[in-house]
């Protein structure tokens, strides 16, 4: 949920006006708090269920461990690796937009694609 706002956030400083790049800082700042702060209050929401002692909760100490630090590890990703990948599609498409003859694999494979994209710009 927080990656989705993330990407709707930076597409909306885009559709202003900025430049990719500024926009996805622009969208990571705007968004930086309300992932932070979610994601820490479901961390520190389990934190009891982690540290329990008791029988009936030796079962459930395991899911709240890996759903703890599973949300940890997804805000990391989301404040880092999803801006990061919003700016190389915009270079693939920027790519696209350069070489046309390329871009037509697309369609058909987007993978082939950007690959293609990318050969062609080093290459000339």
């Amino acid at each position: 949920n927080d990656s989705l706002l993330l990407v709707t956030s930076i597409n909306a400083y885009a559709k202003e006006g900025l430049p990719p790049l500024e926009a996805a800082i622009e969208g990571g700042k705007r968004r930086f708090r309300p992932i932070i702060l979610t994601s820490f209050t479901t961390f520190f929401g389990l934190a009891p269920m982690m540290t329990e002692t008791s029988v009936q909760a030796r079962f459930l100490i395991p899911m709240a461990l890996s759903l703890g630090f599973g949300v940890l590890f997804v805000t990391f990703i989301t404040l880092v690796l999803v801006p990061s990948f919003y700016m190389v599609t915009e270079d693939i498409k920027a790519l696209a937009r350069r070489y046309p003859e390329a871009a037509k694999l697309l369609a058909f494979s987007p993978v082939a694609a950007a690959a293609a994209l990318i050969f062609r710009a080093l290459a000339g």
